[in-house]
């Protein structure tokens, strides 16, 4: 197939199958970092654009503007660079380097407001991301509430129905904005009325109730001071349970060093409950994880010893239990502990 833009690359990621033990569920992790910039968030920017573009919001030339912790500022400033548009991200200090780089590569122009705060600044974010469109006549993208976001992620739920059709029980996603795991449930329930969606977060999110505290997965959950996103749709999902960073982080570190798979901070810990869910469900029992981007993103963070040491997130109790949880091939050699950098 030869496309002629690298926007016609979007979807009809790949799924793989975790080695589980015997007896325990099925799990299937939706490949998302196989899309363009390596995560699923570039299918909700395209779509954002194509339907401002058909309500007539954008204008050849025009400018677009969105609070982002580096994802879909990175999906947006793609297809900025696509069609023509000049786009302003407007990030924090919580947003990896990489992602910032990421945007900047494609020619965004970024507005960090971030200031000597090393945490999350959403509400900072969002309240700017409107004020800068509202004084310049640009079009923010508002990804926390437009339903373009959410409506992004339906030929992913159509691509998951092609390949595995109604034997899909269990749909586990990361929950920040809600657009990734409510636009796909949305359309598999249609076909799978029995399917529970199930919501994942950090400990110190409070989309799903819950005490605030930091947290160091980014592109996900939600802080006490920023407002929960309108495209979360709480009717949809059946559960919603929290994850820490030593449980994402030291999963995605398993992960690469067992089997060879690179996943995000974020999707480390979809995947870690995933598994959990797994021991106590049946063979007969399919999990779908969303896997919503890789972990080369996360080089200088999650897969660098030193910052996992400094701070404190190393949890060997997490690794035996997934050693529990996953089954390395006849040959290989379950690696339970991390090769440290001398």
């Amino acid at each position: 197939m030869i496309s002629d833009k690298v926007s016609d690359l979007i979807g009809r990621t790949p799924l793989l199958r975790l080695s589980v033990p015997d007896g325990a569920g099925t799990v299937l992790l939706k490949m998302e970092q196989y899309n363009p910039t390596g995560t699923a968030k570039i299918r909700m920017a395209r779509n954002m654009v194509d339907e401002a573009e058909e309500q007539g919001l954008l204008t050849p030339g025009g400018w677009l503007v969105e609070a982002t912790s580096g994802n879909t500022g990175i999906g947006l400033a793609l297809i900025a660079a696509e069609r023509g548009y000049k786009f302003t991200a407007v990030v924090d200090n919580h947003s990896s380097v990489d992602k910032l780089r990421a945007m900047l590569a494609y020619g965004a122009e970024l507005l960090n407001v971030g200031g000597d705060d090393d945490g999350l600044a959403t509400a900072k974010r969002y309240a700017t991301a409107r004020r800068l469109a509202a004084e310049h006549g640009a079009y923010c993208t508002s990804q926390d509430s437009n339903p373009g976001n959410p409506n992004g992620y339906r030929p992913l739920a159509r691509e998951l129905y092609d390949d595995v059709g109604e034997d899909i029980h269990y749909l586990y996603g990361a929950v920040g904005t809600g657009g990734s795991l409510c636009g796909t449930g949305r359309v598999l329930r249609e076909h799978i009325p029995d399917l529970k969606i199930i919501g994942v977060e950090p400990v110190g999110s409070v989309n799903f109730g819950g005490e605030e505290a930091p947290y160091h997965q980014s592109g996900t959950g939600t802080p006490v001071v920023s407002e929960i996103c309108d495209t979360l749709d709480y009717r949809l999902i059946d559960e919603g349970i929290k994850v820490s960073d030593s449980e994402a982080f030291e999963t995605c570190r398993y992960l690469a060093r067992n089997f060879g798979i690179l996943v995000g901070g974020s999707a480390g810990g979809v995947v870690y409950k995933a598994l959990e869910r797994a021991q106590s469900v049946g063979p007969e029992t399919t999990i779908v994880a969303l896997v919503c981007d890789g972990g080369e993103k996360y080089l200088d963070t999650v897969f660098n010893d030193e910052w996992m040491a400094a701070n404190g997130l190393f949890d060997a109790q997490v690794v035996d239990r997934l050693a529990s949880m996953l089954r390395c091939a006849p040959a290989g050699q379950i690696r339970k502990t991390s090769a440290r950098v001398r």
